[in-house]
């Protein structure tokens, strides 16, 4: 009997799970990041959610292990509280 292999990135129905949640949470900080000189037409909350989780985690959101989704998750919820 063949045993599946652990893959050491999320699962695909993990990754779309941690897509879906990553794009509620920039609907959510849509208009509510503040101001900065390098976006004068408005921040992008998508990117900055993306950019925040490749930061805390050194991955993208796809090449986090499948261990840390809860941990991801929590983070997204945290960014969505604090905004900046």
């Amino acid at each position: 009997m063949i045993k599946p292999r652990k893959t050491k990135y999320l699962q695909k129905e993990n990754s779309a799970k941690l897509w879906k949640i990553i794009q509620e949470a920039g609907d959510y900080l849509n208009g509510k990041l503040p101001d900065h000189p390098n976006h004068p037409k408005g921040r992008n909350s998508y990117a900055h959610i993306a950019i925040c989780i490749k930061s805390k985690f050194n991955n993208s959101y796809k090449d986090i292990e499948d261990e840390k989704f809860n941990e991801v998750v929590e983070y997204i919820e945290y960014l969505k509280k604090n905004p900046e």
